[in-house]
């Protein structure tokens, strides 16, 4: 038995499917681990195969090859270093658990398989993973730790079991989704499992983007008084060696920590750099372009792409039509020469004639959609000449209630803002034209011209177009949709909260729920939210339940 213990805790981003590089990864941050000492090394929840596998894991192959790569992990922890406790899949009586392996020496000295499996939200575990039985304590160096995963110690039976069960410290590898106001819930829910338990709790979690999900890290350790007494960076991989000693009052962590985690809004901005920066690298695009219509919208999602991927790889292009005013123009252009990225100039006048040839008769709302969808097709050909993704810039208070072009301006790759409300775009071009946050690669100083933000919003399909002529001002548009979207409230509940007009909310709703349609065919985005379109929210397209008055 000892009383000293040297715990590394391994803040890993990851490749979803790619089992050799993630293991490899894992070995390198071992032997960076044994150099310091470290006895123990926690990695992050399903390190090994990426968090979420979704359904690759009903794939046999991709399971058999998990523990084919399980097994070399485990025989390469033959060289000196710290034992590991792997994130990985097991596969018994035809059954696929989420577990955590403990190797050293070449050998499993234990293992524990998930028992809570979240399948809520972004969380869809029972689909593919049964779940384990209560777990035990592993025993290691003479020291019982509890290894409860991710969902495990959000219901309270597991963490109370392994404290009834003699263990003396809980480890817990996660795999935790950014969004909103998040760090503030964990805090209070290991706070609560710590002072239940009487142990001390560490809390690991992985950083990085995986799709439409972004993982902030933000890993901390709390002791049983509810006291933080580490807490890790956020947004960036991190190893941190700590010391724990057995006191007389149980094991303690002697390390002292405390990395300032990102507050709003720039743990927005932030979750979006990342989120496009491992999506576009991952899936093979050298870069983006992006429709640089002059708007706020625009402006933002370029200074994004910028931050994320240097100005050397984003694209700007304004397109524009007999109704784009000299402002836009010259905004634009202003937007694209602050971030140092690439900018054109497009017009789409001669396919807007072409069609009015074509079809005649077109007024109206078509006349406006022709103008939009003209626009993606002459980006979709750019995109296509040189490889570069295609950023879609829309908000998700346009997305909510239809306010966009299918085929238009919904078309594209990827959309930084899709989870983003419109006074969340406001917030963030004002904060991103005074600070530069930390790793971004784009420039200090403003990334948009003052004008882009104070401007009355404008889609620019007709004379004097003003969002405002269409919608609420997005203040009120906002707050009510947060209820029904983010709140699932009722209208007369979201009436009754925001002060607004039981009609105005009803009408809100009935958009809200006709344009799902057009949100199943939208590109993914950054989640920010708790409630985003796609993963959290899923909605019938033919849908009859209305909450507002018939």
């Amino acid at each position: 038995m000892t009383d000293r213990l040297r715990i590394a805790f391994a803040q890993m981003n990851q490749r979803v499917g790619d089992l050799e590089a993630n293991a490899k990864a894992m070995l390198d941050v071992r032997r960076k681990a044994a150099a310091e000492g470290a006895d123990l090394l926690l990695c992050p929840e399903l390190q090994l195969t990426g968090y979420p596998p979704e359904d690759l894991v009903l794939k046999p192959e991709f399971v058999r090859r998990t523990h084919e790569c399980t097994d070399q992990l485990v025989d390469a922890t033959s060289e000196p270093g710290p034992a590991i406790l792997i994130g990985t899949i097991v596969n018994e009586g035809g059954l696929n658990y989420n577990a955590i392996v403990l190797a050293n020496e070449g050998k499993v000295l234990g293992r524990v398989l998930k028992r809570e499996l979240p399948n809520y939200g972004t969380f869809d575990e029972k689909r593919v993973f049964a779940p384990g039985p209560i777990p035990e304590p592993l025993e290691y160096k003479g020291v019982k730790i509890g290894v409860p995963i991710c969902e495990d110690i959000w219901q309270e039976v597991v963490c109370s079991h392994l404290a009834e069960a003699g263990a003396e410290i809980l480890l817990v590898p996660n795999g935790s989704p950014y969004e909103l106001d998040k760090e503030e819930i964990r805090y209070r829910l290991v706070r609560n499992r710590a002072v239940q338990t009487g142990l001390p709790v560490a809390y690991l979690n992985r950083v990085g983007g995986q799709d439409e999900l972004v993982f902030d890290g933000s890993s901390f350790v709390m002791h049983p008084d509810g006291e933080r007494v580490v807490q890790m960076c956020d947004w960036d991989e991190c190893l941190l060696v700590t010391d724990w000693e057995r006191t007389s009052e149980g094991w303690r962590c002697t390390t002292r920590e405390d990395h300032k985690v990102d507050a709003f809004p720039e743990d927005v901005y932030r979750a979006m750099v990342v989120g496009l920066r491992d999506y576009a690298q991952r899936n093979g695009f050298p870069g983006v372009i992006l429709g640089l219509s002059g708007g706020i919208d625009s402006a933002l999602s370029a200074a994004v792409a910028v931050d994320a991927l240097g100005p050397d790889k984003v694209w700007g292009v304004m397109l524009p039509s007999k109704y784009t005013s000299d402002d836009s123009l010259e905004d634009a252009r202003e937007c694209a020469r602050l971030l140092g990225c690439g900018h054109d100039v497009v017009t789409i006048a001669p396919g807007v004639s072409a069609l009015d040839e074509m079809l005649p008769d077109m007024t109206g709302l078509a006349q406006e959609n022709v103008q939009a969808r003209l626009r993606m097709v002459a980006l979709m050909a750019l995109s296509n000449s040189r490889g570069q993704m295609l950023l879609t810039t829309g908000n998700k208070s346009e997305m909510s209630v239809g306010y966009a072009t299918l085929y238009g301006d919904m078309a594209g790759g990827y959309s930084v803002l899709k989870d983003a409300y419109k006074t969340t775009v406001f917030a963030l071009s004002k904060w991103r034209n005074h600070t530069r946050p930390e790793g971004a690669l784009g420039p200090d100083g403003p990334v948009m011209p003052d004008r882009v933000i104070t401007k009355p919003p404008s889609a620019e399909l007709r004379p004097d177009q003003k969002d405002e002529d269409s919608l609420p001002p997005y203040s009120v548009l906002d707050r009510i949709l947060e209820g029904l979207v983010d709140k699932e409230m009722s209208v007369n509940e979201v009436a009754a909260a925001t002060g607004e007009d039981a009609a105005l909310v009803a009408d809100i709703e009935t958009k809200l729920l006709r344009a799902e349609y057009k949100r199943r065919q939208a590109p993914p985005g950054v989640k920010i939210g708790s409630r985003n379109f796609g993963r959290d929210r899923r909605y019938p397209i033919s849908n009859f339940f209305h909450t507002g008055p018939k």
